[in-house]
């Protein structure tokens, strides 16, 4: 995901000296990246193993969820998230948060999940699940909204929204392919399986994705759809 984020950061624009929340930093491959700008940057994550991988880097990082942030109101120049959006289970308590935590006229940038996000991987891995009489060990893992409905959403938060937009981006898998793919995306799902069900879901829901996701070659492409804005907080 790092790799694939010039576009997103190329919408924030970091300027020496700003401060600069990295929302959902992971493990802080890309906020150093982002630090190189000269802006000054703290990274929060929800994951303890993935704050001390940022901090191994010389990141300055907080665990804390999104709906949580502990820091003072008006902390920061911008809050940037990349990849990170469509995990968090309360969006509105989360954007309640980063108008917060901004400055007066601080902006808002990030890339999400979008609509039709992984739209044949669901469905597929849906059809294997309801087979199994798990029907429901999907619902709500993540939120993938349309340019329209997160726009209302972030100005009944008072939020200006100054552009967003969906872009297609079929993103080819490494080694392991489409397997390793919902073994580490949807591993809490299998979690919640009987243990002895898991590797048949896996199997069945890639042997239904390889007619439309896998090419003669043996590749595998993911049928990514991001969600990329700016936004600025009001005054």
């Amino acid at each position: 995901m790092r790799e694939l984020a010039s576009g997103v950061v190329e919408w924030l624009n970091a300027q020496p000296g700003e401060r600069i929340l990295d929302l959902g930093c992971g493990d802080g491959k890309l906020t150093a990246q982002l630090a190189a700008s000269g802006a000054v940057l703290t990274g929060v994550d929800a994951s303890a193993e993935m704050i001390a991988a940022a901090r191994a880097r010389g990141i300055d990082a907080v665990e804390a969820s999104a709906e949580h942030l502990p820091f003072p109101d008006a902390s920061f120049d911008a809050v940037f998230s990349n990849a990170a959006l469509h995990w968090v289970r309360d969006q509105d308590a989360m954007l309640v948060q980063v108008h917060r935590v901004l400055k007066p006229g601080g902006r808002f940038v990030a890339e999400m999940g979008g609509h039709g996000n992984i739209a044949s991987i669901r469905v597929a891995l849906m059809a294997v699940l309801a087979r199994h009489s798990h029907a429901r060990a999907e619902d709500g893992v993540n939120y993938y909204p349309t340019p329209q409905s997160y726009r209302r959403r972030m100005e009944r938060h008072g939020f200006a929204v100054e552009r967003i937009e969906l872009i297609p981006r079929p993103t080819p898998l490494g080694e392991g392919g489409m397997a390793e793919w919902l073994r580490t995306f949807r591993r809490g799902v299998l979690e919640s399986l009987p243990p002895e069900l898991r590797d048949t879901v896996v199997n069945e829901t890639v042997a239904l994705l390889e007619p439309a996701l896998r090419d003669e070659d043996g590749n595998w492409v993911a049928d990514y759809v991001r969600l990329r804005f700016i936004a600025r907080a009001s005054e």
